[in-house]
């Protein structure tokens, strides 16, 4: 999944680094089967960036946005008889004849978000078989903390498969399992593909996976004074020395996606220790608690992510600044500009 500009991260970078095909670059050995979008303008950027991989978007596409999937090469999730009969009328139109240009359905197992409901599958019947998906998908709701649930919804999607039975294509592409999904089975995950979004990220389930922290935020000191007891440090004067302290000021706050919950709570590493923040997360600046840490003026800081043998993780500071994951990687993205990271050592096998 790669959705909301590879939640943060940059796409573009994350399909790069994934293998994925680019004009004049052949796909790698291990790149994934495709690229999970939510919106077409999330498929477009990648097109004109010259990615050539499959593409499929999991958000519901309004009918007047077919065609324009159609011409951008995305799969889209369908679910109404309607949508897919236009979406094979797309594909005509540009010329393709009866040849159906591949979807993936939707099914509803108890998110009640998108997708026919597993128990109304049947209504779907003469569609598929005129028009047959590449797909069959489903989405679980809370399979990160309740098992019970997940194998609920497992045993829906079953029962959905086989009402639909001949009306799907033999070898059909079955896939159900998010982050949590694959985090919590004993085994693989069942049927042909499976969709890691957060995990990949470092977001949650990343150390279960045995996944590494892949996002590093990173800030340089501009100025170190020195505290005296009594005295108070940025807005609202929240944070009082105690002892004589040198604060340091670090080019970063939360327009740059490092939240306002952080303010007293965070902690960020100088020269690999962690250091309070000190005071009210400002909008362009944070400051933070130094005393006994060697720190110049020039030093880079790192507010998420490893500095010598420590690491800030994602899971970490989003429990900090009382937010999921997912909202604060997506959140980097408003002012932080993206660099890859150097080569780092093969993973562990």
């Amino acid at each position: 999944m790669v959705k909301a500009n590879a939640y943060g991260v940059g796409a573009v970078a994350v399909c790069r680094a994934l293998g994925v095909p680019f004009d004049g670059i052949a796909a790698a050995p291990d790149a994934p089967w495709g690229l999970g979008v939510a919106a077409l303008d999330e498929a477009a950027a990648l097109r004109d960036a010259g990615c050539r991989g499959r593409i499929l978007c999991l958000t519901p596409l309004l009918r007047s946005e077919l065609p324009r999937a159609s011409a951008l090469g995305v799969r889209p999730a369908l679910h109404r008889a309607e949508d897919i009969a236009a979406w094979a009328a797309a594909g005509a139109a540009e010329g393709d004849g009866n040849r159906l240009r591949p979807y993936h359905l939707s099914i509803d197992t108890g998110m009640s978000r998108a997708g026919v409901r597993w128990d109304q599958v049947g209504t779907l019947r003469d569609a598929l078989l005129r028009h047959p998906p590449e797909g069959v998908f489903t989405h679980f709701h809370s399979a990160d903390d309740d098992i019970d649930s997940r194998d609920e919804q497992d045993a829906r999607f079953v029962d959905a498969m086989l009402a639909l039975d001949e009306a799907l294509p033999a070898g059909v592409l079955r896939h159900s399992d998010n982050s949590a999904g694959i985090a919590s089975r004993a085994q693989r995950s069942p049927g042909s593909l499976a969709r890691p979004g957060i995990a990949l990220y470092g977001g949650m389930f990343s150390e279960l996976l045995g996944l590494r922290q892949v996002v590093h935020l990173r800030a340089r000191v501009v100025d170190l004074r020195d505290v005296a007891p009594g005295e108070t440090v940025s807005y609202g004067a929240t944070w009082t020395a105690s002892r004589p302290s040198r604060i340091a000021t670090i080019t970063a706050g939360y327009a740059d996606g490092y939240r306002r919950h952080l303010s007293n709570r965070g902690e960020v590493l100088v020269g690999g220790v962690r250091c309070p923040v000190a005071g009210r997360v400002t909008m362009d600046m944070i400051m933070v608690d130094v005393t006994g840490v060697p720190c110049e003026v020039g030093d880079v800081a790192t507010l998420l992510g490893a500095d010598g043998t420590d690491c800030l993780s994602t899971e970490q500071v989003a429990a900090a600044a009382e937010l999921s994951p997912y909202e604060l990687l997506v959140g980097l993205a408003l002012r932080v500009p993206l660099r890859p990271m150097p080569p780092l050592a093969p993973p562990r096998t």
